[in-house]
């Protein structure tokens, strides 16, 4: 089933002291929090982009400090996280604009998602921040195509830069499917920007690229049990 095409988030309501302080205890305990409070993963990708593991209000203050205008959140609309409850108020209260666009990182996008993806970066209101939950894969996957078909990076040179260990990704595990997915366009195109679209239209077969796709159980442990990724 397709992943809904981009989305600004709508008005937040207001939270009364007890709600916003399970919306507090929520992101900084359920949804790890705690760990981006000692480190958030902030990167540059290019003259006007940023990325970031999913960011707490007083990141989205620093985040308005440097700039940015556009919040681009690769989680999606999550209602019942106090990390997301917390992001639209922020985002509110600052003027910031925050766009919902929910993709995977341990499967293969859909035809719709991956045009959407390609499409966003046309739309959208520089300076822009996108970000996953850990800034690690997803963050990686959507600056891997900022710099490819906006860029002008070459693919192989934007994957090494923006899907590497530094920020925490391993193409060991199940986010390997990433790294994956744009061999696979590189072996069945001729690799430019240009080619891109045509390529997801009328080539890029989802189900035989998971079906080839192969993990490593130990890194998939790692990354799912241990660092407990999404």
């Amino acid at each position: 089933m397709p992943i809904d095409l981009p989305t600004v988030a709508p008005a937040a309501p207001p939270l009364d002291g007890r709600e916003k302080l399970r919306a507090w205890a929520d992101m900084w305990l359920v949804d790890h929090g705690f760990i981006r409070d000692v480190y958030w993963n902030l990167h540059s990708v290019a003259p006007g982009v940023w990325r970031a593991a999913q960011p707490a209000p007083h990141h989205l203050r620093r985040a308005k400090a440097m700039g940015i205008k556009t919040i681009l959140n690769l989680r999606g609309r999550r209602d019942n996280c106090g990390s997301y409850i917390l992001e639209r108020l922020a985002c509110q209260s600052l003027g910031l604009t925050l766009v919902d666009f929910p993709i995977r990182s341990r499967s293969p996008l859909d035809r719709e998602t991956l045009a959407a993806a390609g499409r966003i970066f046309t739309e959208i209101d520089y300076p822009m921040l996108l970000h996953c939950k850990s800034g690690a894969d997803r963050a990686g996957f959507m600056a891997t195509l900022y710099l490819f078909l906006q860029g002008g990076v070459p693919l192989r040179q934007a994957m090494k830069s923006e899907l590497s260990l530094r920020y925490g990704h391993l193409k060991q595990a199940k986010t390997g499917v990433i790294d994956f997915f744009f061999e696979t366009f590189l072996a069945q195109s001729d690799g430019t920007a240009d080619s891109f679209g045509p390529w997801v239209t009328n080539i890029y077969d989802r189900n035989a690229l998971e079906a080839r796709f192969k993990d490593s159980w130990l890194a998939g442990l790692l990354i799912d049990r241990i660092l407990r990724r999404e």
